[in-house]
């Protein structure tokens, strides 16, 4: 036990500066800091101000008749002002003038604000410190910070309050949250409810907070839940994140018993082994000097146990400190006895402080102090301890672990093709009109062919005869400048994707496939953007123009639902796949598939992902654990005499399995331009990063998801748009019953989730735009969603569909989906 505090370099990262013992429980009071001072009730009516720069300066303030309930300091420094409330008065104190008074023998007095308002608990001065909110009972009261002036008086809840907070950026909207489980977002002037939040969980609300760089609301309850809302201008609230506290550690603890982290030995200690709920006490948005933008959707959060250190984008964890060595049972990894003593082996990641004079927080107050620290000032839950942590975030920390597979992987190849890779692989095409010779060849006689090409001519004798003769055409009309250049004017218009348009939300056309309702399972546009393919559950793929208009090209030859469609990059080609376990290559024109590979003698379990690859020159095909990759030729000559002789040909030059030997669900791999990168998604939850170029498994990620991830994509662009080549990096992966999540190849971690959708059984999937600046997701409420890629939160709702849409797409050339 005596090593398991400061004698580790890591767990110097939080160090108590001060620990003082009162004579009354302080458990559940609104606390006060600043990163210069800290307040604390003294003796129940009296307040007790600290200065953490200079330890031995104290001062008393005296004015409050009643016992004081909350506390908080303003948001200015000059001056700096301190709010106290009791049922009797509300004060408002300026520190730096009450140091004066005392020092010149005066009595340090403060201004009452607030009369007879009942018990407050809690304050929040806004943006200025103009105005303070003051929460009592089911009302909050709107307080002037200079004289004794109620502005207004807010009432509409249930329940009692437990908090109200100012947003920073629009200073007369206000949040308020409840014992009745809701949040209510006010117009401070005019007195009323903007939006109200329908009830979030079974336990009341406990804090609120801002994050001013992702402009979102965070909100936590007593049960551990936090969600985390967006603010925009028009106030209408959207879920962008939930989680559980309790369920994102024991995922995390998962991830890290893979992963085989170093393990510190405690002696001594008994795992706690019983799950309990983690009240979210207080939320504090991270802040740091080195500006790092996924930090921006990093928040604290202040519990019984400790602090936490989550990210909202991702739903992952990234610190926790425990204020005690009684640790869920989960985050053991093994228990030896060696005759005295008990010994467990401890993850790494879970800094634990047991030398702390508070083993259980009963209030939480964070504010940001100088440099990269935090002060953090809480109370004993049971006991009448205070405590001041101060919290040092290293620069070499986070971000490097952030950063430091950076350089590893790559969609755009760092280097040429090796001599043994599988890309070098070249068909070695055939003649079809040569004959092997054999020994009878030599002495037999030639007969001549009948005919001496390879289309025979009509007779004509089934045709009509020619009633009229050769007639001139005298209407043909010359093109004119004028209109040339008008077309080189549309050419130019619809050269180049819009980069700064907005996601698409106005409904174009509407168009029912078939006369009887029938699934559409899949969807894909042409690469410039004019046809778009359709794959039905009719056993039929149809072919549309981009806008939907006249008579679409039917293709038949499956046996079952069509489940892929694909085309090729010099769009000449498309592929279909069906749930018969075959794949059929088809052309323009042609109601005959020019090659057809697979069938159920070949392969035993249906094709999960099929595609072109490497600009055309391979196939890629999942079906089981194998990932499939041909060589082909294709010949789409017509011969009337050999009709039913295949003309077209596909080799197979080598097949890869994941490395847990369990099933594909998903590929992923990018034809319009040369990548060696190809994504496999396994039945384990797993994402594999194949190179192609060496032909093995770069990089693993398990448990990527809580179930089978049944799609993924990658950020393709178009030729209409260009990108950043860091952009290319960033793949979609989805799963049933789970978010949208985006990834970042370089460093394999996820960053960010996209939720908002319904997705509990149908395999929705999701895409990206041409611009990679939105993001669209498949939905079973019979609506597709709109993402931006940034801020994790919807911006539309695409709706007027009549079921769940299982697959979207976005046009390469306009801003349509």
């Amino acid at each position: 036990m005596d090593d398991c505090g400061e004698s580790r370099d890591e767990s110097n990262i939080m160090v108590e500066k001060l620990s003082l013992s009162y004579d009354r429980p302080m458990s559940h009071l609104q606390l006060a800091c600043c990163p210069t001072h800290c307040a604390v009730p003294l003796q129940g009516k009296d307040l007790l101000l600290h200065s953490l720069e200079d330890s031995e300066q104290t001062m008393q303030l005296t004015g409050h008749h009643g016992n004081i309930s909350a506390m908080v300091f303003g948001t200015g420094r000059n001056p700096l002002l301190l709010c106290s409330a009791s049922a009797d008065y509300v004060i408002v104190w300026d520190v730096q003038r009450c140091y004066s008074r005392t020092r010149a023998g005066i009595v340090a007095s403060g201004t009452v604000i607030g009369t007879l308002l009942g018990k407050v608990v809690h304050l929040s001065f806004s943006a200025g410190d103009e105005r303070l909110a003051a929460c009592s009972g089911d009302k909050v009261y709107i307080l002037s910070s200079k004289i004794e002036d109620t502005l207004s008086v807010l009432a509409g809840h249930l329940a009692p309050l437990t908090a109200a907070e100012f947003c920073p950026w629009k200073t007369d909207v206000l949040v308020s949250i409840s014992e009745d489980r809701t949040f209510k977002v006010w117009g401070v002037e005019k007195e009323e409810i903007i939006y109200e939040s329908a009830v979030l969980s079974a336990s009341p609300l406990l804090s609120v907070s801002f994050l001013l760089k992702t402009r979102q609301l965070v909100t936590g309850s007593a049960d551990g839940q936090v969600w985390s809302f967006t603010f925009p201008e028009d106030l209408r609230c959207n879920l962008v994140t939930r989680l559980d506290l309790h369920k994102v550690m024991e995922r995390h603890q998962r991830q890290l018993n893979k992963m085989s982290p170093q393990t510190v030995g405690v002696t001594g200690i008994t795992p706690d082994t019983v799950e309990t709920t983690k009240p979210v006490l207080r939320i504090c948005a991270y802040h740091r000097q080195l500006e790092l933008e996924r930090a921006n959707s990093w928040v604290w959060i202040g519990c019984s146990d400790g602090l936490y250190l989550l990210d909202l984008a991702t739903s992952e964890l990234h610190k926790a400190l425990f204020l005690r060595v009684c640790i869920p049972v989960y985050c053991w990894r093994n228990c030896w006895n060696d005759g005295h003593n008990l010994h467990y082996a401890l993850k790494r990641p879970w800094d634990y402080y047991p030398n702390l004079s508070i083993t259980m927080a009963g209030s939480w107050a964070m504010c940001h102090g100088s440099g990269n620290t935090m002060i953090l000032l809480l109370t004993s839950l049971f006991e009448t301890q205070m405590s001041v942590l101060e919290l040092s975030l290293p620069v070499s920390g986070t971000v490097d672990d952030l950063c430091q597979h950076l350089d590893r992987l790559s969609i755009l190849p760092s280097g040429p093709l090796m001599s043994g890779s599988p890309l070098n692989a070249e068909l070695k095409k055939k003649d079809p009109n040569r004959r092997k010779k054999t020994g009878s060849d030599k002495c037999a006689v030639k007969e001549p062919p009948l005919v001496f090409h390879t289309k025979v001519k009509s007779s004509g004798y089934l045709e009509s005869p020619r009633m009229t003769m050769f007639s001139p055409k005298t209407n043909v009309q010359k093109k004119t400048e004028r209109s040339t250049k008008t077309n080189m004017k549309r050419r130019s218009v619809f050269s180049d994707y819009p980069e700064d348009t907005a996601a698409p939300s106005v409904p174009h056309t509407c168009l029912s496939t078939t006369k009887t309702p029938t699934p559409v399972f899949c969807c894909q546009y042409s690469g410039d953007g004019k046809q778009i393919l359709c794959g039905l559950g009719d056993r039929s793929v149809l072919l549309y123009k981009s806008s939907l208009t006249g008579t679409s090209a039917v293709y038949t030859g499956h046996d079952k639902a069509v489940s892929i469609v694909s085309w090729s990059h010099g769009r000449q080609w498309w592929l279909s796949a069906s749930e018969d376990r075959t794949f059929r290559i088809w052309t323009g024109g042609s109601s005959v598939p020019v090659l057809t590979l697979g069938g159920t003698d070949k392969f035993f379990k249906p094709i999960q992902a099929a595609q072109f690859y490497y600009l055309d020159k391979f196939l890629l095909m999942a079906s089981g654990p194998s990932l499939h990759l041909y060589l082909y030729h294709l010949d789409n000559t017509q011969d009337d005499i050999k009709r039913y002789q295949p003309r077209s040909c596909a080799k197979l030059m080598g097949h890869f399995s994941m490395e847990s030997g369990t099933d594909i669900t998903a590929v992923s791999a990018i034809n319009d331009f040369y990548s060696y990168v190809v994504l496999m998604c396994g039945a384990d939850r797993s994402i594999q990063v194949l190179d192609m170029n060496t032909g093995a498994v770069a990089s693993q990620l398990p448990n990527a998801h809580s179930r089978a991830i049944h799609h993924v994509t990658q950020n393709k662009g178009s030729m209409f748009s260009s990108q950043t080549p860091d952009s290319y990096n960033l793949f979609l992966s989805s799963a049933v019953t789970d978010a949208v999540k985006l990834w970042d190849l370089r460093t394999l971690r996820c960053v960010r989730r996209f939720e908002n959708h319904v997705n509990r059984c149908h395999p929705c999937t999701a895409a990206f735009s041409p611009c990679g600046r939105f993001i669209a997701s498949g939905s079973e409420d019979n609506c597709a969603y709109m993402y931006d890629v940034r801020s994790s939160s919807y911006l539309r709702k695409l709706q007027r569909h009549s079921n769940t849409v299982l697959n979207v797409t976005f046009n390469p050339a306009t801003p349509e989906t």
